[in-house]
């Protein structure tokens, strides 16, 4: 055991200066992701500012209080609801598309067009979110580019955004348009990497273009697309806060609250701190639950996992 330490510790005292590099992000983390973890005790108080964490006493029921309050409220579940149907239809949708364009692109012969073709698509990447939802607003609204096509071809113009059984749509498709090229980088990257004596032997066999995409490619992304899997699936219930919020409005509430905007009303604008931080609590929690076990399912069936 001796010897084990001592050999650690020459390692380390050789990679010392490598090592320092590492202590800003890990500052970063301690001051801006750990050390807020003490605000957590809110959600199990009846938190006042003045009192501050401390001061504050505890709420009813042994500190469950809020998050009794949480589970019956009728607005509470739709919310809930609406978090999980937006996040699962924009995995479904949007996961499948970078690997789609990935393989597309990579069947691409022509330089020229190939690099067209990329550019274009990392474009929206570069966006930020409040200008992809100010160029919806513009689209979708009554004299938008889209109803100008919908009047053309004899249909009646709609304000789309003013009702709910749009909003799904709208967000799933702006999220494939600004997300599918720059997450195709790493799938490219992936296929960069596909031994070509695989191709040479394909050829020998006599196998066409779909067959090497099916049983070369495909089976060579299956691991990088299960650790990435897992990513979204853990952030299923953020559900992309900041374009919901800058998308969503009154009108549309019955789809488009989602936990992200119920917490910042209820915690900034109507100053209700610890049942907000209650339902945020409760978000983490079921986003951790769900890397877990999406994790343990990655392992068991394709031996890929983050850990």
């Amino acid at each position: 055991m001796r010897a084990f330490f001592q050999s650690q510790w020459k390692q380390i005292r050789v990679s010392r200066y490598w090592l320092l590099l590492l202590l800003p992000g890990i500052a970063y983390y301690i001051i801006f992701h750990y050390v807020p973890m003490y605000g957590v005790i809110i959600a199990f108080k009846d938190y006042n500012p003045y009192d501050g964490i401390a001061g504050s006493p505890w709420a009813a029921n042994y500190g469950l209080q809020h998050f009794r309050t949480l589970f019956t409220s009728p607005t509470f579940l739709n919310v809930f609801k609406n978090t999980l149907l937006l996040s699962l239809s924009a995995i479904v949708f949007s996961f499948p598309a970078p690997i789609l364009l990935a393989l597309a692109i990579n069947e691409v012969r022509s330089g020229p067009f190939r690099r067209v073709v990329q550019t274009v698509s990392y474009l929206p990447h570069f966006i930020s979110t409040a200008v992809i939802c100010g160029m919806v607003f513009n689209f979708l609204s009554l004299n938008g580019l889209i109803n100008q096509i919908v009047a053309f071809f004899g249909g009646t113009k709609t304000q789309f955004m003013l009702y709910p059984e749009y909003f799904r749509t709208i967000y799933v498709s702006t999220d494939i348009w600004q997300k599918m090229g720059w997450n195709s980088i790493i799938y490219l990257a992936t296929l960069t990497a596909v031994d070509t004596s695989l191709y040479e032997a394909a050829d020998i066999d006599g196998a066409g273009r779909l067959q090497k995409i099916w049983y070369i490619n495909i089976p060579c992304l299956i691991p990088t697309a299960i650790i990435l899997l897992i990513f979204n699936v853990g952030g299923i219930m953020t559900a992309g806060f900041e374009k919901v919020l800058l998308l969503y409005n009154p009108n549309n509430y019955a789809t488009s609250d989602i936990i992200g905007t119920y917490v910042y009303r209820l915690g900034i604008q109507n100053a209700q701190y610890s049942f907000s931080t209650a339902a945020g609590l409760f978000q983490s929690v079921i986003n951790f639950v769900l890397v877990v076990l999406t994790n343990k399912l990655a392992s068991r069936f394709n031996d890929t996992s983050l850990w």
